[in-house]
This record gives C-alpha cells, sequence and structure tokens, in this order.
C-alpha cells in the first residue's frame, strides 16, 4: 500500500522500475533529485547506479511515458518509470574541450595546514585552471562554508570562472551547479579535483556519475588529512568506473593532437613535470 496518502502534503505515486510497481507518496514540489533517491530507497541493489537512467512520467495528453521535463516537481498523483539504458558509463574515457568542464573543489585557505601535501595540489590545481582558459573549458569552483573556512586561496587564479559557489552540503552537485551544467551544450566529462578525497570529491564524483556523467578525478590535485582515506577513496572510486588520472594525462589528452592550435601554450604549462609529491605514497 502507498505510505503516508493521508498527509496534505504528500501526493500518491507509482513508482516502476523493470517489470516492477509499486504505490508510495512524495512531498508535493518533488523534484528529479528527491524522485530518484525515492527510487532508491524503493527498489535499492536492484538499480545499477554504473549505467546510465532515464526518469520519466506517464502523459495522460500522450498516453505513454515521456522523458521528464527540465524543471519537472510533483503536484499531483502520477506514474513514474525509471528506465536503464543498454549504454554503461563506463567508457574509454576520451576527453574534448567542447565536451568537458572542471569541478574545483573547496581549494581554501583554512585548509592548508591540515591537508598533506596541500600546496603541491595547488600547484597542480593552478596547471588545470590554466588549461581550462586556454581551451576555453568551463570551470565551476565550490568553497566549503567559506564564512568559517575562507575562500579559494589566492594561488589558484578563478578569472574566467563559469561560477563560483558557497556550500554546506559534502557534494557539489546543488541546484545552482546542475542549472550550470544545463547551460552547457553536450557537456558529457567533469574532470574534478580538490579536497579531501574520501569526503567531498568522493560523494561528488558519486553523485555526478548517478547522473551520467563521466567522471576523472585528478590523482595529483586532490588529498585528504590522512593519506589513508585518500587512498581507499581513491581505489573505491576506480571500481565503480570513475577514471583516475593525472592533470598532464588530462591536459594532453585534451589537445590530443602536436598541430592543436593551442598545443604550445598547453605545453609550456607541462614543461616542468608536476611533484612527485608523498601523494605516491600507499599510507
Amino acid at each position: 500500500m502507498a505510505d503516508a496518502h493521508s498527509n496534505n502534503n504528500h501526493v500518491p505515486v507509482l513508482f516502476s522500475f523493470s517489470v516492477f510497481s509499486r504505490p508510495s507518496s512524495v512531498p508535493v514540489g518533488s523534484g528529479y533529485e528527491l524522485l530518484i533517491q525515492k527510487f532508491l530507497s524503493i527498489y535499492g541493489y536492484q538499480i545499477d547506479i554504473h549505467r546510465k537512467l532515464v526518469l520519466q512520467y506517464f502523459s495522460e495528453e500522450w498516453g505513454q511515458y515521456i522523458d521528464l521535463p527540465k524543471g519537472f516537481t510533483v503536484s499531483e498523483k502520477c506514474r513514474l518509470r525509471l528506465v536503464p539504458l543498454q549504454m554503461d558509463i563506463k567508457t574509454l574515457g576520451n576527453l574534448s574541450p567542447s565536451t568537458t568542464v572542471f569541478f574545483c573543489c573547496d581549494m581554501q585557505e583554512r585548509f592548508r595546514p591540515a591537508i598533506k601535501y596541500f600546496g603541491d595540489i595547488i600547484s597542480v590545481g593552478q596547471r588545470l585552471l590554466q588549461g581550462a582558459r586556454i581551451l576555453g573549458i568551463p570551470v565551476v569552483v565550490s568553497e566549503q562554508y567559506p564564512k568559517g573556512l575562507g575562500s579559494t586561496v589566492q594561488e589558484m587564479d578563478l578569472t574566467g570562472a563559469k561560477l563560483v559557489f558557497p556550500k554546506t552540503k559534502f557534494s557539489m552537485v546543488l541546484p545552482e551547479v546542475e542549472a550550470a551544467l544545463a547551460e552547457i551544450p553536450g557537456v558529457r566529462s567533469v574532470v574534478l579535483f580538490g579536497v579531501e578525497t574520501h569526503v567531498c570529491i568522493q560523494q561528488t564524483a558519486l553523485d555526478l556519475i548517478g547522473r551520467g556523467f563521466d567522471v576523472h578525478i585528478v590523482a595529483d590535485a586532490t588529498s585528504s588529512r590522512s593519506m589513508m582515506d585518500r587512498m581507499f577513496a581513491l581505489e573505491r572510486l576506480a571500481r565503480t568506473g570513475i577514471i583516475i588520472t593525472t592533470s598532464e594525462s588530462v591536459l594532453l589528452q585534451l589537445v590530443a593532437d602536436k598541430e592543436h592550435p593551442k598545443f604550445k601554450e598547453i605545453q609550456n604549462i607541462i614543461k616542468a613535470s608536476a611533484p612527485e609529491s608523498g601523494l605516491l605514497s600507499k599510507v
């Protein structure tokens, strides 16, 4: 039976996945993220988050299921279904400037004394930001509770960033970020770096692959207070199909050809190798 239908603030919804259908209810005004969470709470392990998923609702006008419109919220009784596409989101990891966005996560002043090899990841992060400007790649920057933890470190040049936003949630995937991504036509890959690897980076990456993005985590530009936390986070994320890579690999993959008009500018960035710091350590 549907739950909480007697609550005036809830709306009955039929949730369908594969051959299963189950009546339940959600608060009035529930949008995409809450609906996905509801599907996961109902069907749990049966939903493979490693697959691209499409959320649809039953249109009385058309007499069939249609893709959920942008900005859809539940206002009345309805039927929804979650459809796994045949294509697995694990790809070869190709990157191109026209379909890529960079995420810089919480590289803030107050983290400087606590994060292992913070100076090294600042240096590498700045290379990535410089490369993004050269190649015209949008950059999204988060700052965790900047009122208490300070702004992004001065060494990181945020000139031209598409979005710089404060947050209290660990994941960067907030409504304003999803709106910014929706404004970038054809975006499919996110290059992610910052701190902490096992908290904000991990939660952001999992939210992104759950929305069908390819995620590349730059290992030489992400760290934690504990090297053990960092190591196990990267191992876990790699097992989910997220690509663990390096700054030089990302930048050269984006130009792809010595004849690329921006190759020499990118070459100048990587001419000196990135720091081979203790980030290579297992513990």
